[in-house]
């Protein structure tokens, strides 16, 4: 598949990005690209593939601090004691499963009108309308003044919602039941990879699973599909696709981070895998306690003790700790995380993690703070639902945030375009079910 200039160019730019936070000395590599794209027009092409060859060998510099492996031996190798096997009952499953459907549901219908909106820009639109701090959906602006941005949709505004709109935080989850319903617990990554091919449009997935897809349709098949040419290969997209794989494994956060892996490993590497990891786990362990701590103690054990995320949430869990305030904990998030791409794994990771810890047990206030927070808006909306979600139960994701909804989601899953969210939360429970994850 020949990608034109242009597009090897932007991935170019972002694959020094990626390398420089990988811990990789890029000096030489900037030289090259610089010469590549300096070059005459008709031998761009060809040097960035060099550009991009050299690249693909290149490896941490000798002296970063982090030691990050992408295998699961290696992962666990490297991770810390935890709970990796918790009990809960058949009727806890259904009302923690059915509770992590609605708060996904309705977190990420929360943050898709300002996705990737700013902290200050949402803070902005919401004192104009008189309704700072958020505490519902979004409220519809007839005459937005000058300075302020306009919503990206009508349909997810207040009093305008008549469904889950589709959306790929959404889909992923419903992908993920699919997969689990399709190939069972012993799924693997070429799976999950053919299940992208004939469920996912192409002009539905981004960033790195843009650039996945594009390999999967080359043959290059995982993990290496995660590796060609594929700088976003540490963003978020492999974290809003945990949920569908924790939801099946409740009370299992060592399974439910293994599921998680194994659907990463299909276009990510590193911490963009750790994400997916971490939240698989501490949603599947909040599932079967009434601690978030505990929950979020699970997540942690299944990722690398000594990565960039486990540091990122290290911080957060002290900073919560200390800080009287969701905005003050931001503050230091953004101080040392804020250089991270908007739609990075691990700024957003800290924004749920800090929205759940701030909302003292309030699951639409979990999902408010985490949309206040700004950057992956409806990402961290859905994530801060589904982990509250199941931590509550479905009584706590009830009236204004679930009623708009009626039930109903929408999916551009292929065969999948409308569904119940009653239906898929019952699927899930089953597919939790015929693994024996209770008991």
């Amino acid at each position: 598949m020949q990608l034109s200039p242009e597009r090897l160019k932007g991935l170019a730019a972002a694959e020094l990005v990626q390398l420089s936070e990988e811990g990789v000395d890029t000096s030489e590599l900037q030289a090259l690209h610089d010469a590549a794209v300096g070059g005459p027009p008709g031998q761009v092409a060809d040097a960035l593939e060099s550009f991009f060859s050299r690249a693909a060998a290149a490896a941490p510099a000798a002296d970063f601090p982090y030691s990050e492996p992408s295998d699961l031996p290696g992962i666990r190798a490297a991770r810390r004691d935890g709970q990796r096997r918790m009990t809960l009952s058949q009727a806890q499953a259904e009302d923690r499963i059915r509770g992590a459907w609605l708060g996904r549901c309705a977190g990420c219908m929360l943050g898709k009108p300002v996705e990737g909106w700013t902290k200050d820009q949402i803070e902005a639109v919401l004192k104009h309308a008189g309704e700072y701090p958020l505490d519902d959906y979004f409220p519809p602006i007839a005459d937005l003044p000058e300075g302020l941005r306009a919503y990206h949709s009508s349909d997810t505004l207040r009093g305008n919602i008549a469904y889950g709109v589709r959306d790929d935080d959404t889909d992923y989850t419903l992908l993920g039941l699919h997969i689990l319903e399709a190939h069972g617990p012993d799924f693997t990554p070429d799976n999950v990879a053919a299940e992208w091919l004939g469920r996912l449009p192409y002009d539905q997935v981004y960033t790195a699973e843009r650039e996945a897809y594009r390999n999967l349709v080359m043959d290059i098949r995982p993990p290496q599909s995660a590796l060609v040419m594929n700088p976003y290969r540490e963003w978020i997209g492999a974290q809003i696709r945990c949920d569908g794989f924790a939801y099946g494994a409740a009370g299992r956060p060592e399974r439910a981070a293994e599921y998680a892996w194994r659907d990463a490993v299909v276009s990510h590497v590193k911490n963009g895998i750790y994400g997916e990891m971490y939240f698989a786990a501490a949603i599947a362990a909040a599932m079967a306690t009434d601690s978030l701590q505990e929950a979020l103690a699970a997540g942690r054990a299944e990722i690398p003790d000594n990565c960039r995320l486990a540091e990122a949430v290290d911080d957060t869990l002290a900073w919560c700790a200390e800080d009287g305030d969701w905005q003050a904990t931001w503050r230091r998030m953004d101080q040392k995380y804020g250089h991270y791409h908007p739609v990075h794994t691990i700024n957003n990771a800290v924004i749920v993690i800090l929205a759940c810890l701030h909302a003292e047990g309030d699951l639409g206030r979990a999902i408010c703070i985490a949309v206040m927070g700004g950057l992956d808006t409806d990402c961290n909306g859905a994530t801060a639902g589904s982990l509250m979600g199941a931590l509550l139960g479905a009584e706590a994701v009830a009236g204004k945030w679930v009623d708009p909804l009626n039930d109903t989601l929408y999916s551009a899953l292929q065969g999948m375009n409308e569904n119940s969210i009653t239906d898929l939360a019952r699927r899930s429970l089953q597919t939790a079910k015929s693994s024996g994850v209770w008991g």
